[in-house]
């Protein structure tokens, strides 16, 4: 049965008096049974810390962590009924694949006829049957990251705790691990936290995503709902690659009759109330390049990736990014005109950068 986790009002504060730094600040989530929650931020902002918390490895200094409804503040990790996986693998190197992932089990002293049923189905749900007589040092990245899954998931435990466990992973092999943990996730229906600083992790493999910046929860939402509707320019920077387009300016008038008014041009969009200073944000697919329009900038860039091809344009209001098809004919130095979509724009406050709903 998966458990449900409720994280309420936390606190973490390091050090004391004036050295005193707060890590997180008063951070509430709540996780549905079965749920993949994603914790994704930069270096520092404290997703590390709360994963912590929940896995009993630092104790807050203020709020509650509950798991299947009972408070586990306080309580040793080995009896929260939690599986960590770590970037670092953490295997026993003098160990056999076999061994690594029954020792959980002997440490319980589950019986040794059920242990090794227990391996075994571990084993093939993870497709390495066939490396349970090596050793670590035997196995290459992938392989290992699966035995420290699969050591994890011998456990059967009420929560699966995700601490970057792909970083060091080369770029193909992070690919079909991200689907290998989605499809394990799928079959255990384990209530599961991820902390990860890579957005395009945090978008393929979570239910929802938390997005954090230093110690505070900026949004928490459905991968759809941040990448469409991010709460604010922070969240709409950092979630998307390449990121969000800000074009600062103001608003005149409302609603469809609205023009935007930039350095260098204008737009007739529909406009948020009231008006004023405002930043527009437009994502690189919803810019579009067009001969004919007044909006003009230069081409500093342009990056082939295969199934996109993204351009850089230099514009009064500074570098924008817009994806093209693969065979669009473009080259630096060349002056082109932009559009935008009207059905996708994103407001946000010019002051807070809070976004504005129209």
């Amino acid at each position: 049965m998966a458990a449900s986790l409720h994280i309420a009002g936390i606190r973490k504060v390091f050090g004391k008096g004036d050295k005193a730094v707060e890590i997180l600040k008063k951070i509430d989530i709540d996780v549905a049974p079965g749920e993949f929650l994603i914790l994704v931020g930069p270096s520092g902002c404290g997703k590390s810390t709360l994963l912590n918390i929940i896995a009993g490895l630092e104790e807050p200094t203020e709020g509650e962590v509950r798991i299947n409804g009972k408070d586990v503040v306080g309580v040793a990790p080995a009896h929260r009924d939690i599986a960590m996986v770590f970037q670092s693998y953490a295997l026993y190197p003098t160990m056999s694949v076999a061994d690594n992932i029954g020792f959980a089990l002997e440490m319980r002293k589950v019986p040794k006829d059920v242990r090794t049923k227990r391996i075994h189905e571990v084993a093939a749900m993870l497709q390495i049957e066939h490396l349970l007589d090596r050793r670590p040092a035997q196995l290459s990245g992938g392989q290992r990251q699966r035995v420290a899954m699969g050591r994890a998931l011998a456990r059967d435990p009420q929560l699966f705790l995700f601490d970057e466990p792909l970083s060091n992973l080369d770029a193909k092999l992070r690919v079909e691990m991200r689907a290998e943990i989605k499809r394990l996730h799928h079959v255990s229906g384990i209530t599961s936290v991820y902390v990860t600083h890579d957005q395009i992790e945090a978008m393929t493999l979570g239910s929802r995503i938390a997005v954090m910046k230093d110690g505070i929860l900026q949004q928490i939402g459905t991968p759809d709902d941040i990448y469409r509707r991010p709460a604010n320019t922070y969240v709409a920077g950092f979630i998307g690659s390449p990121n969000m387009n800000f074009i600062a300016g103001s608003t005149d008038g409302t609603g469809a009759s609205g023009v935007f008014r930039f350095e260098g041009g204008s737009l007739d969009l529909g406009c948020p109330a009231p008006a004023g200073a405002v930043t527009l944000g437009q994502r690189p697919e919803h810019i579009h390049l067009d001969a004919d329009a007044p909006w003009r900038g230069e081409v500093v860039l342009v990056e082939p990736t295969g199934a996109d091809t993204y351009v850089v344009v230099k514009t009064a209001v500074g570098l924008l990014t817009v994806r093209v098809a693969p065979n669009t004919v473009i080259r630096v130095g060349e002056h082109t005109g932009m559009t935008v979509s009207n059905r996708h724009n994103n407001w946000f406050d010019a002051q807070t950068g809070v976004r504005i709903d129209q």
